[in-house]
């Protein structure tokens, strides 16, 4: 209530009746931004990588946010969860498989939105990087994303409402945390947002990038199985303490999905419980 007061009487120097107007139409704006959520209307979003731990959350918070949900993944992924109207089994390493997905999409209704989210990284240091690791990590986590989105850019224009593409990047695209050739692709990734943001806004196509710290998915579960310990020692990096969870991933690429970030394109938002903005271990050191 305070703040309230203090913004109304930044405007108290408007005359009485106007003065009640204003306030009026602030309270009435307050009361429909509280019952307003993101509603994709029955329209349709692709995910890709629906099956793991962010693409499941994804799922989740697009279908309670009214979406229609295209959910691709691999061959053997469980695609039958709640939420999902639409499975889509094809390998993203197949450009064969990758440009007949295309046609199916354009077949349809234009998706208002393709979220890019699959993603994997095993090589954790450069003396680790083969040359088939080097291929296989940039073909994964940029190549294929870009031949998608590309492949869909046709069935994308000149939509009424307008349409995004959102990539799930990382902060590795950011500084150097390991997994060089993941740093790679990802770094990549967000330079292919860039370049839809830029050469596709004239053509109602928004393009952006959520940004990722270390997130607790299965993917850990390797490094866990060896260092049991690593989670606790890996939150101290962090200002909030602790890896940020899938659906807090989800909640943000469903927002830049959205029609509430009509005005956003060609950025990056972290969700990384504050890693990029900080240095705590240089910190605890200076400050004893």
């Amino acid at each position: 209530m305070e703040s309230k007061l203090l913004y109304y009487k930044g405007i108290s120097i408007l005359s009485g009746r106007r003065l009640r107007q204003v306030i009026r139409q602030a309270r009435i704006g307050e009361r429909k931004a509280r019952s307003r959520m993101i509603d994709f209307g029955g329209r349709s979003v692709v995910v890709t990588g629906a099956a793991g731990g962010v693409g499941s959350a994804l799922v989740a918070v697009l279908s309670a946010c009214g979406a229609k949900v295209v959910a691709c993944d691999r061959e053997g992924t469980d695609l039958t969860g709640a939420g999902i109207e639409e499975a889509h089994h094809f390998d993203l390493l197949d450009d064969d498989a990758v440009a007949a997905f295309a046609r199916r999409v354009g077949e349809s209704a234009a998706p208002v939105a393709i979220i890019s989210n699959a993603g994997w990284t095993r090589a954790e240091t450069l003396a680790e990087v083969s040359t088939a690791a080097l291929d296989h990590e940039m073909d994964l986590n940029f190549r294929s994303a870009a031949l998608l989105s590309q492949a869909l850019l046709p069935v994308m224009r000149n939509q009424s409402r307008g349409a995004a593409f959102v990539f799930i990047s990382s902060v590795n695209a950011q500084a150097h945390f390991g997994n060089p050739a993941y740093a790679a692709a990802k770094a990549a990734l967000n330079a292919w947002m860039r370049a839809i943001a830029t050469e596709e806004g004239r053509n109602g196509i928004r393009a952006n990038a959520v940004i990722p710290g270390s997130i607790r998915t299965g993917a850990w579960e390797h490094r866990l199985a060896h260092k049991p310990e690593i989670l606790a020692a890996v939150g101290k990096l962090y200002p909030l303490g602790r890896l940020v969870e899938p659906v807090e991933v989800a909640r943000a690429a469903v927002f830049l999905a959205s029609p509430f970030a009509s005005g956003i394109t060609g950025t990056t938002l972290n969700v990384d419980a504050g890693l990029m903005a900080s240095n705590l271990p240089f910190l605890d050191q200076i400050g004893g």
